[in-house]
């Protein structure tokens, strides 16, 4: 069997590599192996973190929308219970950007949750 020399596929493997740990401290940006460890475990925390992004955008958006409603006088819970009562659609995301930039619209929003609340409640005491 002919000797197999691993000249340029090794290379291009070793310095795609050593770019990713480019700023990397100490031996982690210029070693192979040590250099290989850390992007694998840099690659791994990026995964990971695509997953929590979402997680904590979607809080965020809860915190923003709670404040809004206490200022409405109401929870977080009522409101969003009226509000699919109302048959409002609006996600959270939706709905924290209306609370941040425009509380008019917001209390709006609140005054027909609970409009819709009330009707329901008064709808159960004649049923």
């Amino acid at each position: 069997m002919p000797r197999v020399k691993r000249s340029t596929k090794r290379n291009d493997r070793r310095k795609k590599i050593l770019k990713r740990a480019s700023g990397y401290f100490l031996t982690k940006s210029k070693l192979y192996q040590a250099a290989q460890e850390a992007v694998e475990r840099g690659l791994k925390f990026a995964y990971i973190g695509r997953k929590q992004k979402k997680r904590q955008f979607r809080s965020l958006w809860i915190v923003r929308i709670n404040a809004a409603c206490k200022l409405n006088g109401m929870s977080y819970s009522t409101f969003i219970n009226g509000l699919k009562k109302a048959g409002n659609g609006l996600d959270r995301k939706i709905l924290s950007d209306i609370a941040t930039n425009d509380a008019a619209g917001f209390v709006a929003l609140a005054v027909s949750a609970k409009d819709a609340l009330e009707a329901a409640r008064k709808a159960r005491a004649t049923a």
